[in-house]
C-alpha cells in the first residue's frame, strides 16, 4: 500500500504565458487571440513538464492539487504523480481562475504554491495566497519579480529542498509593467504585492534592476562608439532590447525599439521591431549575421528573457560563435555570471563557458556565461 504524502504542492499553468514573446507582443495581456493569429506557440506547458519531470524521484511524498484541463491537470497526467483537482478553469482560463483555484489550494492547507507564468500570473497567486510560499516556473515574456525561479528546473530543486526543510523563504516583490506602455517602448513598474519564496541565492532571479548615473551613460556612448565601428562589416546585426543597445542605434542615427529586438545592416534599419518569424525570413537572405544582446540587471539573463524574438531557431541560425554581449562595468561586476535560458538545453551548453563582454571602446572583460537550465539537475 502506497505511503501517504507527506507535502500538499499547489500546482497552476497559466497556458498562455509567454505566447506574445516569439511574435513581437512582448507580452499576452489580453492578446493571447493575436499572438496566436500571428503564429506563437504556447510554451508554458512545456515549462510545467520540465519542472515535474525533475519532481520525479520524490513523487511518493507529494500529493499535487490543481485545476482542470491546461491549467495544471493535463501536464501532471504525462506522470506518475497523485494529484487532486480541486477547481473546473473555463476554456480559456483567466486571473479569476487562478485566483479562485489559489483559494482552493488554502483551503487544503498546501505547503507550497508552484504555478508556471510571468508576472501577470504572480499578481494573480499573490493577490490571495497570504502567507503560503509561492513559486513561479517562468514561462512569461516579462519576468521582473522575485518569485520566479531562473529555469523550471531550478524550480523542481528550489521547491524539495523547501519541502524537506533545507531552505527558509524571503518575502519578496511582485511587480509587473503597463504592457500598453511597454508595447509603445515605455518600461513603468509597480509594486502589486509582496510574497514568501523559498530562497537560494544561485536558483531564484533577483527583482530587474534599472541603472542609470552619469558614468554608465559614458561608458554605454563608449559601446556605442566601438559598436559602430565593428557594424560596418556588411553583416546583419540584430539588437536585442535594452537602454545598451538603444544607445547603439542611436549612435548609428537609428530609432530603435527600446523593448523590442531590431535588425540593422549597413548602418540603416532593415526591420524594426521584428517578430522571430520576421528575423528567420531576413536570415535566409543574409550572408552573414550577428546578434548583439545585454544582461537583464541584477538577473544576469542575456537570452531567455523579454527578448524571445532572439530563439532558439533564430541563434542556430546565426551561430553561438557570431553572439556578441555588451554591458557596462557597473552591471557586469554586479552579476556573478550571465544566464542562457532558450528552451534548448543542448544550443544553452553551446552558449555556456568563458565569454568576451564589450565593457567600452575597445575594451572587453571576460565573464562566465551559464545554462539556466542546468540548475536544479
Amino acid at each position: 500500500m502506497p505511503s501517504s504524502p507527506r507535502f500538499k504542492i499547489g500546482f497552476l499553468v497559466n497556458p498562455i504565458a509567454g505566447m506574445g514573446g516569439s511574435v513581437g507582443l512582448k507580452g499576452t495581456d489580453s492578446l493571447a487571440e493575436e499572438a496566436a493569429a500571428r503564429g506563437a506557440r504556447p510554451e508554458a506547458g512545456e515549462r510545467a513538464r520540465a519542472c515535474l519531470k525533475q519532481l520525479m524521484p520524490a513523487a511518493a511524498s507529494l500529493l499535487f492539487l490543481t485545476a482542470g484541463g491546461k491549467m495544471g491537470e493535463q501536464a501532471l497526467e504525462e506522470f506518475p504523480l497523485r494529484l487532486s483537482v480541486l477547481h473546473s478553469a473555463r476554456e480559456p482560463s483567466n486571473a479569476e481562475d487562478t485566483r479562485a483555484a489559489c483559494l482552493a489550494f488554502l483551503k487544503e492547507g498546501v505547503d507550497l504554491i508552484l504555478f508556471c507564468g510571468g508576472d501577470g500570473t504572480a499578481r494573480d497567486v499573490a493577490s490571495v495566497a497570504g502567507d503560503v510560499p509561492v513559486l513561479g516556473i517562468p514561462a512569461g515574456v516579462k519576468m521582473h519579480s522575485g518569485v520566479f525561479a531562473i529555469s523550471p528546473e531550478a524550480a523542481a530543486e528550489l521547491a524539495l529542498l523547501f519541502l524537506q526543510g533545507g531552505l527558509k523563504t524571503r518575502v519578496t516583490e511582485i511587480v509587473d509593467v503597463d504592457e500598453e506602455l511597454y508595447r509603445s517602448g515605455e518600461l513603468q513598474t509597480r509594486l502589486y504585492a509582496t510574497a514568501r519564496t523559498p530562497y537560494k541565492p544561485a536558483l531564484v532571479q533577483e527583482k530587474k534592476r534599472i541603472y542609470s548615473s552619469s558614468s554608465e551613460e559614458e561608458f554605454k556612448d563608449e559601446i556605442a562608439l566601438f559598436a559602430g565601428e565593428f557594424m560596418r562589416d556588411g553583416s546583419a546585426y540584430i539588437l536585442g532590447a535594452g537602454t545598451t543597445t538603444a544607445k547603439i542605434a542611436e549612435h548609428l542615427g537609428i530609432e530603435k525599439t527600446l523593448l523590442g529586438v531590431d535588425l540593422i545592416q549597413d548602418g540603416k534599419l532593415v526591420h524594426k521591431d521584428a517578430s522571430e518569424k520576421d528575423l528567420l525570413e531576413i536570415l535566409d537572405r543574409a550572408n552573414k549575421a550577428m546578434i548583439i544582446v545585454s544582461p537583464i540587471g541584477a538577473q544576469g539573463f542575456i537570452l531567455g528573457r523579454g527578448s524571445q524574438q532572439i530563439s532558439s531557431s533564430v541563434l542556430r541560425r546565426v551561430g553561438p560563435e557570431n553572439l556578441i554581449i555588451v554591458s557596462t562595468p557597473h552591471k557586469l561586476a554586479e552579476l556573478p555570471h550571465l544566464l542562457v535560458y532558450t528552451g534548448d538545453p543542448e544550443l544553452d551548453r553551446a552558449l555556456s563557458g568563458r565569454r568576451r563582454v564589450v565593457t567600452g571602446y575597445r575594451m572587453a572583460q571576460l565573464k562566465d556565461v551559464k545554462a539556466a537550465s542546468d540548475h536544479g539537475k
